[in-house]
Parts: structure tokens; C-alpha cells; sequence
């Protein structure tokens, strides 16, 4: 297969070393990896130190730079990058946990990425509660499975196995929020995004020890210019990782100060002197100079051997106390001669078995260009090579123009980048207004606020919610919900307003809604209730409040009962209560001595003598003896109703509301502005009496 004309997936993975950037891109074919093209560029000033980037801006250019090399090697853009970070200031935890399934059922993929995604996210938690430096913030740069487990059992390969409960040992590196961030806003300068991002040592594993040797108790110590970085094998898996801030750059300062030197002009004085026997350089002074390999070797040699001693107390502090078997030295560092016997003897191995890992672990790599196969190359390949062994545990989105790095389980929405950044819960949900709370009848009650506005989200522009899934450098804006109206209420909207009271009036039954008393006062179904207001739904009416509802003026000479018994207008009137008022009319004493009068003169035969208060018939009447008309006009009166003369009759008194029994007026429902009703030429009331020969006028107002 011709690399050029691949059109697959490219892998593109940078080694960001203190003295370098190695720039590789590739891709699987089979058991292979293809090395379509690798470039290699020289930082131009110390823009990194002790495998911290200090320039951000001068490492940026360095990137692009070896990015552009590479683009034209390939023919391809290149827009996506895997990437390493250096072990400084490395923390490790390690950690267990455990699925349980329902029953047995056969473990496949998806289950063993959800059981590794567990135990990260349980190592981010215990080293969460864990660190001390509460100032500094800290980022999950890889993992590595130690052990898995099969129902309680050690087991090398979960997939395809029926399972109730499964397990997994797995060790979490942290490196410091300012390491990786330098590194991704180093990338992002030069126009690319990350798509993986690991630990060196772990990237440098995946080439220098296999599988198949991960049996032994194996060191890999990767030697760069500003750190080294070591991992442990036994027993088939990684068992820990580990870093000496101490590396390259240490030997090269060192020849710098004996030489009088400027710093690239000693790292090129360190690597002929594992190539040439002597060597020829200029000075700070501009004076020519030659130095020996030997004499190199004897100004770094006891440097050599305190790197050594470091290197190997933190091999057995990783091992448990104990010398590993065999070391596999990969990285320029481990090129300076003398390293690598220095390390066995600290050790107490045989010297044999400290090596340089070079071409030998590179026979399942191509490389489509000619290349030297040596220790240097491992890193760079081994970060393309675990961009398939596991994707980048953290992503980087953006939020509100916030920055943030995440866990990524494949499953992330808007939501879970919320919480990351402590955006308020309520913030993504519609707010309710302020609640109203109050009492009705002694027991509380609560009317809930309007709803407001759900949260405003895009991604990337385009219209989202909280459970949109997000991906690595997604562009995220949520505007913040909004809170709806404070809840409102009035008495009538209380069911306990539409209930009604049953009284009967003069032996008619009438319906009158119910009062409510607000706070002891009395309102009507209009009212909007207040915070705290203790309402009662009355269940009586009082005689004068039935009389106000019926529009009945009663006059004070009426008689008032209730249930029979004698009342005023302010007797309480229940459910079925009954309520009489009659017009009893109180004679005076004028009236009494008429009465008298009338009863002599009947007596002495005085026939035709008129008496004080005696009306004139209407015209209409029939004339008849004068004497009989008392008693007669108690049984009918004549009135004017409307411009039409009206005869009420069989009742001894009559008010005014006698008048619509003898009239053809509609009062069920309301027409125009309302009733008119007059008694001679005034404003009416129902209940006052009438007379012969009263004016009426009774008539809907438009």
C-alpha cells in the first residue's frame, strides 16, 4: 500500500520535547504501523524547560513549523494532533472498582470502556480528596489497566466472557493544570486541535516493552532532555508510573560551564562525543577549542552517576522496594555513554541487562522514508500508537468563553459541561416565580409562580439543549434561564368561592355566593390575595347582607324573622335557615281617633260625613256607600303602572314588588344598564307600601 496515496484516517502525534519537537504521521495497516513521514525541529531559544513549555509563542511556531514540513510530506492538511505530556510534577493513584450485571451475560466492549471510564472517574475523585496544594489544579493526562476482573477473578481479556460482576485494577497519572494547558494553547497556535493527549511513559510503553514481555518485571526509563520518565511492568500489565525532574539538559549545562560555552554549542559537544573521539568547537571568547570524548565523559561523570542513583531509587520505590529485572532506556538522554551501566550498577543487575531500546522494538513499524532507527524515535511513535489503544481521557470545550476541560465517557451533553464550570442548576431550567403562600379555613395553601424561560443554548452556533451531546472543542453559550411572574390569586379563583348558601327568603329559596373574610375583614371575589393573608370562606350571611344581595331596602318598621323566631338585620342566617320580613303596619294615634270617630258616627246614623285621611275613588271605581269602601279597598288598590291603569288584588297590604305580578316585564336575566322602577315620580323601594292611586313606572334602562 502506497502511503501517498492512503486515504484513510492519518494519525499525526507531536513529541513535544524540552530540546525538540519530533512530528510524525502514520496509520495502521494490520499488525503495522505505516511512517508516512517524520520531521524534527529544534527549539531556537530554551522556550522549554524541564519538559515545561515557557514560551508559549516561540513553541507555537516551532509547531507550525514542523506541521507545514509534514503537510507537504503527506500532501495533506493536518488539523487534529495526538500529543504527550513530559512527568514533571507527576501523581498517580490507583484504583479498583467493580460492575455488577443483573445476571450472567457475555461481556463485550462497551462494557469493559464503561468499567475503565468508572475507575478514571473514581481515580479523579480519590486524588480530588486527596491533594494538599488546594491552589493548584490538577489534570488526568492517561490511565492504564493493571488488572482486569471476572467475577471476583484476575482475568488478562474480560471480552466474550459471561460475567455477573466485573472488575478492573487501574492506575490514573495527574499532571498540573499549567503543563497541559501550555501545551494545548501551544498546539492551538499552530492551527491544530488535540485529539489525544497522554503521558509520555505511557506513549513511550507502547512501542518499547510489548505485550508479550510485560510477564517480567520490567523499567522503562525515557531519558529526555528536562525529565525522565519510568514505568514499571510485571505480571502482564503497567504497575506504576513515575518521574525524575533531572535529565539531558543537566549534562548539557554542565559541559556549558566547563567549555565556557552558550548551551546549543554544549549539546552539540554531547552528542559527538558518543560519535567522534575528539571534538572542535569555538568558545564565549571566540577562541577555537578541542575536547575529548573522554574528557566529556569524565566532566559528566559524576553527574552521570547522581542521575543514575536518582533513577534507580525511583525504579525501586515503584517496584516496591526492589530492583526490577531488566531496564529498557529510550529517549537522546539515555545516549550518553556511560548512562546506561551507571543505572544496572545502582541497580545491582548486570550491566547487560540495562539496554538502549532502538530498531529492535520497531519490527512491526514501516517507515516510507529513510530513516535511522533508534531510542529516539520510540516516544515519537509511541504517542501515534495510543491514539488507538485509548482516546484522550479529557476533552477541551469552551463555555460562556470559559475554557474548560472534561471527562470524556462518549457520553457528554451541555449539562455535564455545566456542572464542570458550576453554572447554577437553576440557571439551565426554567425559574418559577415567587409562590404565594396563605391560609383558607386554618389550613395553609400555596399557588406556585409562572414558569419563565428554559436556558438559551447553541453549540457552535446552532440551536441546543442541556442534553445535546458536546465534543472536543465545541464552542458552548447558554444565556440563563429567567424567572416567570410571582404567583397571583384572587378569592375567586379559590374553589371554595364557587360554593354557594341556600336560605329561604318569604318561603322562596335563594342562592347567594359565599362571603370571604380577609384577615377579619370582608372582600369580595376581586380581591388579590396577599402573602400570609388568613382567609375564611363564612358559611352564614347576616339577615341585612341577604336583603343588600336581593336588592331589598328594608324598611325599619318591618318585622324580621329567623327560623320563626324574631330578628334584626344582623342575625346570622345558615344553609336552609328561613327568613321572613313583613310590613306590620303600627297605627298612630291620629289613625286610632279616626277609627273611634268613624265607629260614632256609624253609630249615630251620621251616613255621608267625610273624615280626615278618606281618599277619593278613581274614576274608573264603581261609586258605592261610602261606609263599605274601608273594608273593601283592603282587598284591591288602583295604581298607574307604565301609563295603564292596574288592579292588585287579594291581599290586605301591598308593596311595591307586588306590582311586577301584574306586569309583563322579563327580570331573569339583565338587560341595557338596568331596572328603572319609581313611585310617583321618585326612586322606589321594593318593600315600601303603595296605595290607590300611586304612579308607577317600572321599565329596562338602555
Amino acid at each position: 500500500m502506497e502511503g501517498r496515496g492512503y486515504t484513510g484516517q492519518l494519525v499525526f502525534g507531536l513529541d513535544i520535547g524540552t530540546r525538540s519537537i519530533v512530528g510524525t504521521v502514520g496509520y495502521k495497516s494490520g499488525d503495522q504501523f505505516v511512517v508516512m513521514a517524520q520531521r524534527m525541529k529544534e527549539h531556537e531559544t530554551r522556550a522549554m524547560l524541564d519538559g515545561q513549555i515557557h514560551d508559549i509563542q516561540k513553541v507555537g511556531e516551532t509547531i507550525r513549523a514542523v506541521k507545514e514540513q509534514l503537510e507537504d510530506a503527506v500532501s495533506r492538511k493536518l488539523s487534529q494532533v495526538c500529543i504527550a505530556a513530559a512527568g514533571r510534577v507527576l501523581r498517580t493513584v490507583t484504583t479498583h472498582v467493580e460492575y455488577p450485571f443483573t445476571g450472567d451475560r457475555e461481556v463485550d466492549q462497551e462494557d469493559i470502556y464503561g468499567l475503565v471510564s468508572a475507575g478514571v472517574e473514581k481515580a479523579y475523585q480519590e486524588f480530588l480528596e486527596e491533594k494538599n496544594e488546594e491552589d493548584i489544579k490538577f489534570y488526568c493526562v492517561g490511565h492504564s489497566v493493571v488488572r482486569y476482573y471476572l467475577n471476583g477473578y484476575p482475568m488478562g481479556n474480560l471480552e466474550g466472557h459471561k460475567a455477573r460482576t466485573i472488575g478492573v485494577d487501574l492506575i490514573a497519572t495527574f499532571l498540573p493544570d499549567d503543563v497541559v494547558d501550555g501545551l494545548y494553547k501551544a498546539v492551538e497556535l499552530a492551527g491544530l486541535s488535540v485529539s489525544s493527549l497522554t503521558l509520555e511513559p505511557i506513549a513511550a510503553i507502547q512501542l518499547a516493552i510489548p505485550e508479550r514481555f510485560r510477564m517480567l518485571n520490567i523499567a522503562l526509563l525515557d531519558v529526555g532532555a528536562g525529565t525522565s520518565d519510568i514505568s514499571i511492568t510485571n505480571d502482564g500489565c503497567i504497575l506504576a508510573y513515575g518521574m525524575i525532574p533531572v535529565a539531558g539538559d543537566a549534562l548539557t549545562e554542565e559541559i556549558a560551564r566547563h567549555c565556557l560555552v552558550d548551551f546549543a554549542t554544549a549539546e552539540q559537544i554531547k552528542r559527538d562525543a558518543g560519535e567522534k573521539e575528539t571534538i572542535s568547537y569555538t568558545d564565549i571568547m571566540f577562541l577555537p577549542q578541542t575536547i575529548t570524548s573522554k574528557e566529556v565523559r569524565q566532566i559528566t561523570a559524576n553527574l552521570i552517576e547522581d542521575m543514575a542513583r536518582q533513577a534507580a531509587e525511583k525504579i525501586r520505590e515503584l517496584n516496591g522496594d526492589k530492583a526490577v529485572s531488566a531496564v529498557f532506556v529510550v529517549g537522546g538522554g539515555g545516549k550518553m555513554p556511560g548512562y546506561t551501566d551507571a543505572i544496572a550498577d545502582q541497580l545491582g543487575i548486570a550491566r547487560e541487562r540495562v539496554a538502549l531500546r532502538g530498531e529492535e522494538v520497531m519490527q512491526q513499524i514501516v517507515f516510507e522514508e529513510e530513516v535511522k532507527k533508534d531510542s529516539l524515535l520510540v516516544t515519537p511513535i509511541g504517542i501515534c500508537l495510543n491514539f488507538y489503544e485509548q482516546s484522550n481521557n479529557f476533552i477541551f470545550v469552551s463555555f460562556n468563553d470559559s475554557r474548560i476541560k472534561i471527562y470524556d465517557n462518549n457520553r457528554l451533553n451541555v449539562a455535564d459541561a455545566a456542572m464542570q464550570v458550576q453554572f447554577p442548576n437553576e440557571g439551565l431550567f426554567p425559574k418559577r416565580g415567587k409562590e404565594l403562600t396563605f391560609m383558607v379555613d386554618g389550613k395553609q395553601r400555596m399557588v406556585r409562580g409562572q414558569l419563565g424561560e428554559a436556558a438559551q443554548i447553541t453549540i457552535n452556533g446552532e440551536p441546543a439543549d442541556i442534553h445535546t451531546s458536546i465534543h472536543a472543542n465545541d464552542i458552548i453559550k447558554v444565556k440563563e434561564s429567567t424567572e416567570g411572574e410571582a404567583a397571583r390569586a384572587t378569592i375567586g379563583s379559590l374553589p371554595e368561592s364557587t360554593q354557594i348558601l341556600s336560605v329561604y327568603v318569604n318561603d322562596r329559596k335563594v342562592e347567594v355566593p359565599r362571603f370571604a373574610s380577609v384577615n377579619g375583614t370582608l372582600q369580595s371575589n376581586y380581591y388579590e390575595i396577599q402573602e400570609g393573608d388568613r382567609i375564611e370562606i363564612l358559611n352564614y350571611y347576616t339577615v341585612g347582607q341577604i336583603a343588600e344581595f336581593m336588592d331589598v331596602m328594608l324598611d325599619p318598621h318591618m318585622n324580621l324573622y329567623v327560623n320563626r323566631m324574631l330578628a334584626d338585620r344582623n342575625t346570622p342566617v345558615y344553609e336552609n335557615f328561613s327568613v321572613l320580613w313583613t310590613l306590620e303596619t303600627l297605627h298612630t294615634d291620629m289613625e286610632e281617633a279616626e277609627e273611634e270617630e268613624w265607629e260614632q258616627e256609624e253609630d249615630s246614623g251620621n251616613e255621608g260625613k267625610e273624615f280626615p285621611g278618606q281618599q277619593e275613588p278613581l274614576a274608573e271605581a264603581t261609586a258605592e256607600p261610602k261606609e263599605q269602601q274601608p273594608s273593601e279597598e283592603t282587598d284591591f288598590i288602583q295604581l298607574i303602572v307604565n301609563h295603564k291603569p292596574v288592579t292588585l288584588k287579594g291581599k290586605k297590604e301591598y308593596v311595591y314588588v307586588d306590582v311586577f305580578e301584574a306586569i309583563d316585564i322579563d327580570l331573569s336575566r339583565l338587560r341595557g344598564k338596568g331596572i328603572v322602577t319609581t313611585l310617583n315620580g321618585r326612586k322606589a323601594q321594593y318593600m315600601e307600601p303603595i296605595h290607590t292611586g300611586d304612579v308607577i313606572e317600572v321599565y329596562w334602562q338602555s
